[in-house]
């Protein structure tokens, strides 16, 4: 079934049709919400809300976009929407204990499977460019995971953002150079 008829079939009310849409971008969806939200939890919680609203709004859908650059949009709407919550609520956004690995997940080691102290480094260099994420400003954060981690061109970002392309280039210009001011302070991590 392609994309086209399962929206079809998801605007006629077709239950399995939308089960498959969310089959489709469930994990996209919670690995972007991950990318913005810096919290495991909320991710799944704005997952659940994207796809609430996916399922309410289905039919607003004008098929004008693809619709991976529209669930792209509710996701970002509903991060930043969560965002602004948190920090009317809290004040600070906390990244402390966010990124440990479950204690208990296993390790299936081979014979070119990293060492235990290289698994550490790239542990560690991980959580610095998530921690260093985390705390840049929103935009920066929002346009760094939709082109490096989510791997989408200028044009797409620029219809999910509703920004000219060129901001989009800007922006991710000023993005890069305050993650790497930020990530210049763990240097001895990257060297």
């Amino acid at each position: 079934m392609t994309e086209e008829e399962i929206v079809k079939d998801c605007k006629k009310g077709d239950r399995e049709a939308f089960d498959m849409l969310v089959g489709m971008y469930q994990s996209k969806v919670i690995n972007l919400a991950y990318s913005l939200l810096s919290s495991r939890e909320d991710a799944y919680d704005a997952a659940q809300e994207v796809f609430i609203r996916v399922y309410r709004s289905i039919d607003s859908f004008r098929e004008k976009s693809s619709l991976s650059t529209w669930i792209y949009r509710i996701t970002a709407n509903i991060c930043s929407d969560m965002l602004r919550k948190r920090q009317r609520s809290i004040r600070t956004i906390s990244v402390s204990g966010v990124y440990e690995d479950d204690e208990d997940k296993e390790l299936e080691l081979r014979d070119n499977a990293p060492t235990p102290e290289e698994y550490a480094q790239a542990n560690e260099k991980q959580k610095a460019v998530m921690d260093a994420l985390a705390s840049m400003k929103y935009e920066y954060r929002e346009i760094i995971t939709l082109f490096d981690i989510e791997g989408m061109n200028y044009e797409e970002i620029s219809n999910i953002l509703k920004i000219p392309t060129g901001t989009v280039k800007s922006r991710l210009n000023r993005a890069r150079l305050a993650l790497r001011k930020k990530l210049s302070e763990n240097i001895e991590l990257f060297m």
